[in-house]
C-alpha cells in the first residue's frame, strides 16, 4: 500500500515529544520531511536522526506563532524538496491556572501558541497544495479539548482546552473549504501520553492521586508517543483519502 512514500512533508513542533516521533515514523516510512520548530538543537537532533536512518530531511528554524517565519518554513519545503503534500500542526503547549487564577498574559500565550501556527502555516501551504489539487492537513488537538479531568481537579487547564477545541473547529471548517481542491484535513486528539516532558508528570499523578490518567482512562495506562505518530500516518496516508474534518481520538478510551 503506498501510504506516505515518496510524499514530502512538513512538521511543526520536530525538535521533540509527538512532533518528533511522527517525523521520524513519517520519514521511514519513505516520506522526506520539512521540520519546523524554535528549538533550533532540537530541531537538529531529529534532522540528524533521520538522516542518519537513510531518509531526508531539512531543518527550519524559528517562531511559527509569528508570520514571517511560517511562511519561510513552507517556502523552503517548496523550494527545496519540490513540493508540500503533507502538513502535521504540532506547536502547543499549556500554562495551567485555575480559571479564578488564570492570567490573561497566561490565556493570550496559550491560545496563540496553540492556534496562531496551525493557522498560518496551513495558510502558507493551503495555496502550494490547491495547484496540485492534492493533500492532507493534520492538526494536533487534544483530549482536553472536552476538559482533562486530572488537570482540571489539580491545576485548571481551561486556557488549554479551549485552544485545542478551536483546533478542532478549524478543522472541520478548513475541510469544508478545501473540499473541492481534494485536499483533506482532519485532526488528532491524543489523551494522556507519556512523552519526555509530560510523562513524568503524568506518571507521578498516576502514584500519588485519586483522578489521575491511569484511573480515569479506561485502558488505563499512559498512551505511547508511537500510537499517536500512527494515527497521523494514517491520516497522511493515501488511504484515508475518504476522511476529512474528522477529530480522531487517541485518548485510551476517555
Amino acid at each position: 500500500m503506498p501510504g506516505v512514500r515518496d510524499r514530502v512533508a512538513v512538521v511543526t513542533g520536530a525538535a521533540n515529544g509527538l512532533g518528533r516521533e511522527i517525523a521520524l515514523l513519517l520519514a521511514r516510512e519513505g516520506a522526506r520531511v520539512a521540520l519546523g520548530d524554535l528549538d533550533a538543537a532540537g530541531l537538529d537532533k531529529t534532522a540528524a536522526a533521520i538522516t542518519a536512518a537513510g531518509g531526508a530531511a531539512l531543518a527550519v528554524a524559528g517562531d511559527l506563532t509569528e508570520e514571517a517565519p511560517a511562511n519561510r518554513l513552507i517556502a523552503a519545503c517548496v523550494e527545496r524538496l519540490g513540493r508540500i503534500d503533507i502538513l502535521v500542526n504540532d506547536v502547543g503547549g499549556s500554562r495551567n491556572a485555575r480559571i479564578w487564577e488564570m492570567k490573561v498574559e497566561d490565556w493570550d500565550f496559550v491560545l496563540r501558541l496553540n492556534l496562531r501556527p496551525t493557522f498560518l502555516c496551513t495558510r502558507a501551504a493551503v495555496p502550494h497544495m490547491m495547484r496540485r489539487r492534492s493533500g492532507r492537513i493534520i492538526c494536533m488537538s487534544s483530549g482536553a479539548r472536552e476538559g482533562t479531568p486530572w488537570t482540571a481537579y489539580y491545576a485548571g487547564g481551561s486556557a488549554y482546552s479551549a485552544a485545542k477545541a478551536g483546533v478542532h473547529g478549524f478543522v472541520r471548517d478548513v475541510a469544508l473549504e478545501l473540499a473541492e481542491y481534494e485536499i483533506t484535513v482532519n485532526a488528532v486528539a491524543p489523551g494522556p501520553i507519556d512523552t519526555e516532558r509530560f510523562g513524568p508528570g503524568l506518571k507521578k499523578l498516576n502514584e500519588t492521586v485519586e483522578y489521575s490518567p491511569n484511573h480515569m482512562t479506561p485502558l488505563k495506562r499512559l498512551g505511547q508517543p508511537f500510537e499517536v505518530a500512527h494515527a497521523v500516518l494514517f491520516l497522511a496516508s493515501d488511504e484515508a483519502s475518504y476522511v476529512t474534518g474528522h477529530t480522531l481520538a487517541v485518548t485510551g478510551g476517555r
